[in-house]
Parts: C-alpha cells; structure tokens; sequence
C-alpha cells in the first residue's frame, strides 16, 4: 500500500462552470519532492471555496489508481493522476472500503478517515461531462477525504501504514451509500462517533 503521486493545484481555473467563487482548483498535478501536510491542507494546493471544500475534516482527499484505471475503460479515455482533485492518489489499499476513523501513517504524516466526496458540478465542468455527476455517485467510488492528525511531509512512493481502525465497521463506501438512499446502516451510521459535525447531524435527521 502506498502514495503513487502527491498532487497540488496546477492551475487556477476560473469560469461559468467553477461555481460561486467563480474559480476553482480542482486541477491538481502531480508535485515534485515532499508537500508538508499542515494547518487543516496541503501546502502549495489552492481551495477557493471554503464553505464546501478545505478545513479538518476535508484537509486531504485521497482517491485510488485502481479506480481511476476503471474509469479510464468505462470512459474509454486516459485519467491521469490528480484528475479527480485528489490530493494523494494511492495504489494497494481500498479507500472506499477504509472505515471512518481509521487511522494512515504515510511518511511523517498521521491522516484520519473522515467522510466520502460527493460530486458537485465543478466537478463536472472540469471534466467537461454534464453527466459525470450522475455517474460518479452510482459507480460507488467516491475516494476518501481525510483529517490531519500529526503534521508532516509525504512523498510519492510513500507507504500507507493503516495504524490503527475503531470498533464499529462503518466505511466510507457506506457512507456514500447512504448519502445515495441506501439507508439499511443508517443506526450504525448514527452511532459512528468519529463523524463529522455535519454528518453527525445528517445521520440523525434521517433517523429522526
């Protein structure tokens, strides 16, 4: 299990289609050397909209290779890495399949499993594909964002070390499950106490 490539933001994009900031930086590419993993980011990324992207609980974003290679034949193009905004994009460990709370040491850097990323339509303009949105919440690989635990650095090649996992069996896949109407787990879900805030909250209003 390990980092194939660190991304930051390339290129600050701005238009119609980069939502109410009226830029983005979702394109991220592939940095060069190690990228400190500080202060809730990721030194030298750009995030334009702090009030749906960026802070604790959304400080990183991973997403795997071996998705990203499925994506590459469903859409019959080729998806480099960083295309997805994602942070770190890894290869040997199930991202998706990671249990909120779980616990990566990935070079001098401790990362917490927080919640999936729910696709928005910058999203979709980056990839220029109105539908992407559609197809990316039923393709049931959303990636991971994560907390910042122990400040450090982090380097492609890296290894993923999952340390330590909590005692119930709530993964991000059925977080995402659930943010997409499969509500069987939503008791568990509620009783997650390594959620967000704002799942926190979620998850009870769908019990209640």
């Amino acid at each position: 299990m390990k980092v194939l490539t660190v991304n930051i933001t390339s290129v600050v994009h701005e238009g119609e289609w980069t939502g109410s900031e009226g830029k983005t930086g979702i394109d991220k590419r592939p940095a060069l050397g190690p990228v400190h993993f500080a202060n809730e980011e990721v030194t030298g990324d750009v995030v334009v909209d702090r009030n749906h992207h960026g802070g604790y609980d959304q400080a990183v974003y991973a997403y795997a290779r071996e998705d990203a290679d499925w994506w590459e034949k469903e859409l019959g193009q080729s998806i480099a890495n960083g295309r997805f905004g994602e942070n770190l994009t890894t290869s040997g460990i199930d991202v998706n399949g990671a249990l909120v709370g779980e616990r990566w040491k990935i070079g001098t850097t401790i990362l917490e499993v927080s919640q999936p990323r729910i696709p928005c339509r910058v999203f979709a303009g980056f990839w220029q594909r109105p539908t992407l949105i559609k197809e990316f919440m039923a393709s049931g690989k959303p990636g991971t964002y994560l907390r910042i635990i122990q400040e450090g650095h982090i380097s492609a090649g890296d290894k993923i070390e999952v340390i330590s996992k909590p005692h119930h069996h709530i993964s991000i896949a059925d977080l995402y499950a659930a943010k997409n109407g499969e509500r069987s787990k939503v008791e568990e879900i509620a009783a997650v106490k390594e959620l967000s805030g704002k799942y926190q909250e979620w998850a009870q209003s769908l019990r209640n």
